[in-house]
């Protein structure tokens, strides 16, 4: 019993499968068509629908011209894609072409302006900023170091000069006083020269 109920299983199956098979078939040649589907379509429709002699198909002719005429068609269509795409890819090619150009001439004038940016130009030469900064730092340096050295040379100077003036003063003080010790000498001398010449007089 139950060997029969899994033969008739099997071959319900197997007739279920042949009917959709027959049926996917039925429908492909429905779909089948001379004047329309893709070129191996027609081609198929022409095949099948050709009349047999011997082992030779035996195919109308106007069936031939008109799959002729619809594989041409196809082909022109195919090659005008083909010379569209080939015009767009050469119109992308040349827009890319100018991207470049224009992207290299943007790059050149941002490397231009960073080397601007980041160079300051002191005397016609062109200097990094860190360089700039460091000659800056160093002219600073040496002209407060040179500062340093006139004042303290200042200082000296105006220490000798003040000694020499005050030196200067005492000897002018000196001066006087031996001018006048020498006046009052003279006059001295001139008194006793006088009164020697009145002694003698009288």
């Amino acid at each position: 019993m139950k060997f029969l109920t899994k033969v008739s299983l099997i071959l319900l199956v197997t007739f279920s499968l042949q009917s959709v098979k027959a049926q996917t078939a039925d429908e492909e040649k429905e779909k089948l068509s001379l004047n329309s589907g893709t070129i191996d379509n027609q081609f198929e429709y022409v095949i099948q629908k050709s009349g047999r002699y011997q082992e030779y198909k035996v195919v109308k002719r106007t069936w031939l011209y008109a799959l002729k005429a619809h594989t041409i068609d196809t082909l022109k269509a195919f090659h005008k894609d083909l010379a569209d795409t080939r015009a767009v890819v050469a119109k992308q090619e040349e827009e890319i072409a100018s991207l470049k150009s224009s992207l290299s001439n943007t790059e050149s004038t941002l490397t231009a302006t960073n080397e601007e940016k980041d160079n300051i130009s002191l005397f016609g030469i062109q200097m990094s900023k860190a360089s700039y900064k460091v000659l800056m730092w160093s002219i600073a340096a040496g002209l407060s170091a040179l500062l340093l050295f006139f004042i303290y040379k200042f200082k000296g100077s105006n220490s000798a000069t003040r000694e020499a003036k005050h030196k200067l003063d005492e000897l002018e003080t000196e001066f006087e006083d031996h001018r006048r010790t020498a006046l009052e000498r003279e006059q001295k001398v001139r008194r006793q020269l006088q009164d020697e010449l009145n002694k003698q007089k009288s």
